[in-house]
């Protein structure tokens, strides 16, 4: 049965368009049918990350208001079997998602795929809510400083609140946390939360730490997923995180500090 799976922080530049590519990346590396859609609506962003802005012809608005198939929408990763992209307007507003469009979409895309991941934008708006509305399961992406983990636990307030398992009294999202863009040595010197910190205060399942490296954002800019990276710490840290998500425990491979608290974790 297929999963919907919102990447989602209240705060921007923390990492959630990076993580929405590395995660459906890594979970098209192994195996599953997976497309990764771009809630960013007149900014759009995901497929730069993903390396096919020049083949976006029609758009997430456009098969939502029929002007265009799904098929011709979504977009075929030339580098990953299994992977998709359904890219965002880059000319709309966020007003032109609606729940019953929304909706339609994920059905039809839920024929298709084992997991569809949402890349949300940021802040607490309407495209927000209609990233997080349809999900089963939230990575909610932090930061290692103060009002970042705020913003966090906002939109963990919205995750049980906002969305339609909360609407329906369903049973609630499954949230995990995913920390980004963590230095060690900022940490010891007081600049940066640590990772217990960020756990305590917001108290759901921390999934993986990220590491802050420049191998990010050169990803980024060549539009190439991080986690094809294998010489990347941040990509492997990705790689792991899938794993998990899909119940295993990576092996283990020489600790660095910032792995200790959430090694600490699991014993």
């Amino acid at each position: 049965m297929a999963k919907i799976i919102v990447v989602t922080s209240g705060k921007g530049g923390v990492g959630k368009t990076t993580t929405s590519a590395a995660f459906a990346t890594g979970l098209a590396l192994r195996g599953y049918q997976t497309v990764v859609i771009d809630f960013d609506v007149g900014l759009r962003n995901l497929d730069l990350v993903m390396g096919c802005e020049r083949r976006v012809v029609y758009d997430f608005v456009n098969v939502i208001n029929g002007e265009g198939s799904l098929n011709q929408a979504l977009i075929k990763d030339r580098r990953v079997e299994n992977l998709y992209v359904l890219p965002a307007s880059q000319t709309r507003d966020k007003d032109a998602l609606t729940l019953k469009g929304v909706a339609r979409v994920l059905e039809a895309l839920k024929k298709r795929f084992e997991y569809i991941v949402c890349d949300s934008p940021a802040g607490i708006e309407h495209g927000a809510i209609m990233a997080m509305y349809f999900a089963d399961e939230a990575l909610v992406v932090t930061n290692p400083e103060v009002s970042s983990v705020r913003d966090s636990d906002r939109i963990i307030g919205m995750l049980a609140s906002k969305t339609r398992r909360a609407v329906q009294n369903m049973p609630p999202i499954k949230e995990y946390l995913l920390l980004t863009r963590y230095i060690d040595k900022r940490v010891d010197r007081g600049d940066m939360l640590s990772s217990k910190d960020v756990g305590e205060i917001l108290a759901i399942p921390m999934l993986g730490i990220i590491p802050e490296s420049p191998t990010v954002l050169q990803a980024s800019n060549a539009g190439i997923p991080i986690t094809l990276d294998n010489n990347s710490e941040a990509g492997v840290a990705y790689l792991e995180v899938v794993a998990r998500f899909l119940g295993e425990e990576p092996p283990k491979r020489p600790k660095k500090s910032i792995f200790k608290w959430f090694s600490s974790t699991k014993n």
